[in-house]
C-alpha cells in the first residue's frame, strides 16, 4: 500500500480504504477459487494494483464515460480503475462465469456502485463505450475484431476513443499491422523492476 500512496498521493480516504480491503478479499477468494497466481499474491499490489492503475498514468477517465473490460478475469484491470475513477462506469466481463462471480463478491464488499460485471464474451456485449481495457488478454489482431463495433464515435477526452491494453515484452511484431497504435512504457511511472517490460498501448478506433 505505501507503494501506492507513493505513486497516487492524491487518492482519498474511501478510495485508500477501498484499496486496503482489496489484498484480504483476493487472498480469501484465491483460496476458494484460483484467479491470481498464487506467486504473484506476495507482490499484489504491484502486479495487479500498480499494474491495473497503469492506465490512469496514461488517460485519466472523465465523469460518465464507459470502459469495458474484455477478459478481466478476477476483475483486472476494471476493479482497481473503477476504486480510482467512481464517476465513470465500468463493465467487466469474462466467458469463465467462476471468475465473475469473485468479481461480483469484491464489488460487492467494496460497495463499487459504478461496477457491472457479466459472463459474457466480448463478441456476445452489446453496449457501445468510450474505451475498452484489457490485460493480455489475446494478441492485438484478434482482439480487435472482438471490439471494434463497441467504441462511441463522440470522442470527450484529450485520446480518442479506442483500446487501452496492458501488455509486456517486444511488442513490433505484434502492432505491425497497427500503424496508429502507441505504446506507453510504465517505467516511466513506476520505477521498479516488475514495470522495466510492461506498456500500454493505446489504438484509437
Amino acid at each position: 500500500m505505501y507503494k501506492l500512496h507513493n505513486y497516487f498521493p492524491k487518492l482519498d480516504e474511501n478510495q485508500l480504504k477501498q484499496f486496503n480491503e482489496l489484498q484480504k478479499l483476493y487472498t480469501f477468494w484465491n483460496a476458494q477459487i484460483n484467479v491470481i497466481s498464487r506467486k504473484d499474491m506476495d507482490a499484489f499490489y504491484e502486479r495487479h494494483i500498480l499494474h491495473s492503475l497503469g492506465i490512469s498514468k496514461i488517460l485519466q477517465f472523465k465523469n460518465n464515460t464507459c470502459i469495458l473490460d474484455v477478459g478481466t478475469g478476477g476483475g483486472f484491470p476494471g476493479i482497481p480503475l473503477a476504486i480510482m475513477f467512481p464517476k465513470a462506469q465500468f463493465y467487466l466481463i469474462d466467458s469463465i462465469g467462476k471468475k465473475i462471480n469473485v468479481v461480483n463478491a469484491v464489488k460487492n464488499a467494496l460497495d463499487l456502485n459504478n461496477v457491472k460485471a457479466s459472463k459474457i464474451r466480448a463478441e456476445d456485449f452489446n453496449k457501445k463505450v468510450d474505451f475498452v481495457v484489457s490485460r493480455a488478454v489475446t494478441k492485438m489482431d484478434i482482439f480487435v475484431p472482438w471490439i471494434k463495433d463497441k467504441i462511441c464515435s463522440k470522442h470527450k477526452h484529450s485520446l480518442k476513443n479506442g483500446i487501452l491494453y496492458l501488455k509486456g515484452g517486444e511488442l513490433n511484431k505484434e502492432l505491425q499491422n497497427f500503424p496508429r497504435a502507441k505504446c506507453f512504457k510504465l517505467n516511466n511511472y513506476f520505477d521498479l523492476p516488475f514495470f522495466e517490460t510492461k506498456k500500454v498501448v493505446y489504438l484509437p478506433l
